[in-house]
């Protein structure tokens, strides 16, 4: 099974579709199209990128090339001063970054030979270029954040002049915010995967006895993207699956089947069909434990017990969460919630899990809410689904919808001043060296119409 977050593709250098002027750009001898300061920019850097960004499928409303020439002559303002500055190469984030994108596209495209065969290039002639292309990123992004990093710290005097000098339709509206906590209950989950293995057994036997794996891949796999193709997951790298996956399906022969894999995501079982160095391609049945009737009923007994306990004043929430709840990101601090992500004990709408939030929309604060099946934190980081889990939730404080005000939302007003001054410090920089450094744009690309100004100016 894919983990859901592995892939990073490197959107800082990418951008779209192909425009509907491409024409033009046909059968033109590679030449340079742009000089800033000591640097240049070639018809090829730009072609290379439009190639890449049909390669992963992304789109811009603008025009693709005069977009890419427009951030590359930005990146090169910044290689500049970075050059100045002496700044050097983040190679370990460099060497990570390249691998990830290598691996994309050889999954994506299906293996080194596609990869080469798309791009007209050998694969060690493009490790060279996008290596090149990323070391540059590293120097470029350091510059950036050093220019935005300069601006003085930002004061509660700063955030006070924002308020009272800008319109208060203007001034952000700060949403609906809820402060919870939970005691929950897991499911048997020893019991449910002692039973998915059972299964996974019968039908690893009879794919031995003859079965096709690909038709109970059809029929049984939980894994929706591969179940409809016989669980054939197409030739991917490795380095894209969960260990224990990849690990399993390289020590495995071609048409020989695994024993049962667990990953974060379930328990599979897995064919593989080919295999080419680091990459191969393999079907799998993937089953996930599941809970009965009788769990959830059992659970929701208890839980609805507490409930009535709590409300009746015989045992407090906090300390009813500590002997109680199974879930130990909580259990520690009386059941008060918090995001994973931010570490903060507010949640908006959309951070919370849809049942979580149906459970507590109409309740007050104070109120706690009836017995709730959802899943639990494991995996939110990872992007995918956490275990199931059920629970009770307090609603301890709700915050109402408001227009930002000093007192109640001072952080949050102080990183908006502090962005605020960051990008036009970015943009007092680019503005000034635009003007400053010597650039030439070929006449090939004079209908741009480029997002910045200074660079209009200068075509």
């Amino acid at each position: 099974m894919k983990k859901s977050n592995k892939i990073v593709v490197l959107a800082a250098l990418l951008v779209a579709c192909l425009p509907l002027n491409a024409q033009k750009y046909k059968g033109v001898v590679d030449k340079t199209i742009a000089v800033v300061g000591g640097e240049t920019i070639l018809l090829s850097d730009v072609e290379a990128e439009v190639q890449q960004q049909r390669a992963t499928g992304s789109s811009s409303d603008r025009d693709l090339r005069c977009e890419i020439l427009e951030m590359m002559m930005e990146s090169k303002i910044f290689l500049m001063q970075a050059r100045i500055d002496s700044l050097t190469i983040g190679s370990e984030a460099v060497e990570s970054n390249l691998t990830q994108r290598i691996d994309y596209m050889r999954t994506t495209l299906g293996g080194d030979e596609e990869v080469e065969k798309y791009f007209g290039k050998p694969l060690y002639k493009l490790r060279q270029e996008w290596k090149k292309a990323l070391e540059e990123q590293s120097l470029t992004e350091q510059a950036r954040y050093n220019v935005a990093d300069k601006i003085a710290e930002i004061t509660p005097f700063d955030v006070q002049q924002y308020l009272s000098s800008t319109d208060p339709e203007d001034l952000p509206v700060v949403p609906v915010k809820y402060q919870l906590s939970q005691i929950c209950l897991y499911p048997d989950r020893e019991a449910a995967a002692v039973a998915v293995k059972e299964k996974l057994l019968s039908l690893r036997e009879r794919i031995m006895n003859g079965e096709k794996f690909s038709t109970l891949a059809r029929i049984y796999s939980e894994d929706p993207g591969s179940a409809r193709r016989g669980g054939e997951l197409g030739m991917a790298s490795k380095s894209i699956f969960w260990p224990a996956f990849s690990d399993a399906a390289m020590a495995l022969r071609p048409g020989t089947i695994s024993q049962i894999v667990e990953t974060p995501d379930g328990f599979h079982i897995i064919e593989v069909i080919e295999k080419k160095g680091d990459m191969f391609n393999a079907r799998h049945i993937l089953l996930k434990p599941q809970y009965t009737v009788e769990d959830r009923e059992k659970a929701f007994a208890r839980l609805d017990s507490l409930k009535t306990q709590i409300e009746a004043g015989e045992i407090e929430f906090p300390l009813a969460a500590r002997f109680y709840s199974e879930d130990p990101a909580t259990r520690t601090n009386g059941g008060q919630m918090a995001d994973p992500s931010t570490g903060s004990s507010y949640f908006e709408i959309d951070q919370l899990k849809p049942a979580d939030y149906n459970a507590i929309k109409d309740l007050e604060p104070g109120q706690i809410s009836q017995p709730v099946e959802s899943q639990d934190n494991e995996g939110y980081l990872q992007g995918r689904q956490g275990n199931v889990i059920y629970k009770i939730i307090r609603v301890d404080k709700i915050l109402p919808a408001h227009t930002a005000t000093f007192e109640n939302d001072y952080n949050q007003i102080l990183e908006s001043v502090r962005m605020r001054k960051q990008m036009a410090a970015v943009d007092e920089f680019l503005d000034k060296k635009i003007k400053d450094t010597y650039i030439v744009i070929d006449p090939m690309f004079a209908e741009c119409e480029f997002s910045r100004e200074a660079w209009n100016t200068r075509k």
